[in-house]
């Protein structure tokens, strides 16, 4: 089976000029890495590891100083309709209807207007806003904004969906419904994703895989099956044993990372406490 996407070997470095300095930030390093078709894959690590820059990698919002991505075999280096991005900010245009925020990728495209009304309206029924067609994003809440943004990515058709921290702005009650629509969504469209995200409970909610990354300059260290039955929003997923497991171990594993990166030894122990519990 040909993989949606293919990472291979990718390094990126970025450049910081200020006068006659010139600061180096290594920030990927000699990553590989295959999502195959209809497979929900979730980046953690701790901060700084270079999960949103992968992702970017992959769209072809950046272009990495060495290695190539390929999508069903085919190397692909700019952004285009064969992968939707969700953010972690909601990005409508706030001058523009909920339907027409969806629309605005489609009209971009040269898509005629009767054909990208249907499309928006499909997948504005699909994330259930059907009613708040006309309305504008400041009518909206959080979680509804954020499930137009989904719409918006979707109505691409997109081969594959990636979703930088798309629920980090939410409230703990919002995200949690956002996760189970989110998966409901993926289930029924077959989409593949890759979700990047700092809450452990939520790439094992979500996830096929968890792929863990170094720190900085990041690299893929470890890469874990996630076993528990789908759909996981049919049984409480946090009191079985094996989820239990796997989070701790994830957890120990990030904070040994994070504990042993200079800054954080630097700091004075009740502050390095505290540093440690941010990563999730």
């Amino acid at each position: 089976m040909v993989p949606k996407i293919d990472v291979r070997h990718v390094s990126k470095t970025f450049y910081t000029r200020r006068g006659d300095v010139t600061t180096t930030t290594p920030a990927l390093r000699d990553v590989s890495l295959q999502i195959m078709p209809g497979e929900f894959v979730c980046l953690i690590g701790p901060s700084g590891c270079g999960k949103t820059t992968l992702l970017r990698v992959m769209h072809g919002l950046i272009e990495p100083d060495s290695g190539d991505v390929l999508m069903d075999g085919d190397r692909t280096s700019e952004p285009g309709p064969h992968a939707g991005f969700v953010f972690q900010s909601f990005r409508l245009l706030p001058w523009r209807t909920v339907i027409d925020n969806i629309q605005f990728p489609l009209q971009i495209q040269g898509m005629p207007r009767a054909q990208r009304a249907e499309r928006a309206g499909k997948y504005l029924r699909l994330v259930g806003l059907e009613s708040f067609e006309h309305s504008y994003p400041h009518e909206l809440s959080g979680g509804m904004q954020q499930r137009v943004g989904l719409a918006r990515a979707l109505a691409l058709e997109p081969q594959i969906l990636l979703m930088d921290e798309p629920f980090a702005a939410l409230d703990a009650q919002t995200r949690e419904f956002m996760q189970i629509e989110l998966g409901r969504i993926c289930e029924q469209l077959g989409v593949a994703v890759v979700f990047v995200t700092h809450s452990l409970d939520e790439a094992l909610f979500l996830g096929d895989r968890v792929v863990l990354m170094s720190p900085r300059p990041g690299t893929i260290d470890e890469v874990l099956p996630v076993t528990m039955p789908r759909p996981r929003w049919d049984y409480d997923f946090r009191a079985r044993p094996d989820f239990v497991e796997v989070r701790a171990y994830l957890w120990q594993r990030i904070r040994r990372m994070v504990a042993d990166q200079p800054e954080f030894r630097s700091l004075p122990r009740e502050a390095g406490s505290s540093a440690s519990s941010s990563v999730v």
